[in-house]
C-alpha cells in the first residue's frame, strides 16, 4: 500500500536540507549495494532524527537495529561533547560495515556498536536513556518497549519506526505476523498512561513519545 504520495514525498525531500557528505555516501551505499535497502531511514526520517537529536542535545542515545550505520550517524550530531550512543545490531555483516562507517565520522569515540540480540544487550548497558529509537524486528518491539522505558528519562523522548507497517495496520483483520505485532505496540502505547505520544505519518510511520 503506497502510505505517502510520491509527489508529495519528492517534494518534501527537495525541500529538506542536504545530507552531508558521509550520510549520503552510507545511504547510497545501501541502496545500490544491500538486499534490504529498504530498510534505511533514507534523507527525510534521518534529517528529522538529525535535528531532533540537536534540539535534545542528549547524553545517552539508545538504538536498537543499526542496520547500516546511517540513523545512528544522524543522532550523533546531536550528542552532547561527552555524550554517548549505543547501538545494537543483529546482524555481524552490517554491523561490520557500519563500525566502517562509524570509525570515518568525527562521532567515532562516542559511538558504541554492541552486536548481539538486543533483548540481551539492553539490560546490561544500565544507562538513563534520553533519546531512544527502536527500528528492528517488529515481532519484540513491545518487549523492546519494556526493557527501555523504565530506563528512560523523565521527558525523554523514545522514537519508534515502521508502526504503520507498509499499511497493513490499516486492514480489518490485520493479518501477518509483524502488522499484528506492530498493531498491538501500537495498543500497548495508548494505553500506556506513563506516556504521551503522537504517531508520524513519515515514510512508514514513526511514534513519538515523551516520558511523563
Amino acid at each position: 500500500m503506497e502510505l505517502i504520495h510520491a509527489g508529495a514525498d519528492a517534494y518534501a525531500s527537495s525541500h529538506t536540507t542536504e545530507l552531508d557528505e558521509l550520510l549520503a555516501e552510507v545511504l547510497r551505499y545501501t541502496e545500490e549495494h544491500h538486499p534490504q535497502s529498504h530498510m534505511i531511514s533514507g534523507k527525510l526520517q534521518g534529517q528529522f532524527l538529525r535535528i531532533l537529536s540537536k534540539a535534545l542535545q542528549p547524553k545517552r542515545i539508545l538504538e536498537v537495529g543499526t542496520f547500516t550505520g546511517f540513523s545512528a550517524l544522524c543522532m550523533a550530531q546531536g550528542l552532547t561533547s561527552e555524550g554517548v550512543l549505543h547501538t545494537i545490531e543483529l546482524r555481524e555483516n552490517d554491523a561490520r560495515l557500519a563500525q566502517d562507517y562509524f570509525n570515518r565520522s568525527s562521532f567515532a569515540a562516542q559511538i558504541q556498536l554492541h552486536t548481539g540480540d538486543a533483548l540481551q544487550v539492553i539490560p546490561l548497558l544500565k544507562e538513563s536513556w534520553d533519546l531512544v529509537f527502536i527500528d528492528a524486528d517488529k515481532v519484540n518491539y513491545s518487549n523492546y518497549y519494556d526493557l527501555i522505558l523504565p530506563c528512560l528519562a523523565k521527558n525523554g523522548i523514545l522514537l519508534a519506526d515502521n508502526v504503520l507497517f507498509h499499511g497493513q495496520v490499516l486492514e480489518n483483520p490485520v493479518t501477518g505476523k509483524n502488522a499484528i505485532a506492530m498493531d498491538a505496540f501500537n495498543k500497548k502505547i495508548k494505553a500506556d498512561d506513563r506516556v504521551e505520544q503522537v504517531v508520524l505519518t513519515i515514510r512508514d510511520g514513526l511514534t513519538m513519545l515523551r516520558k511523563k
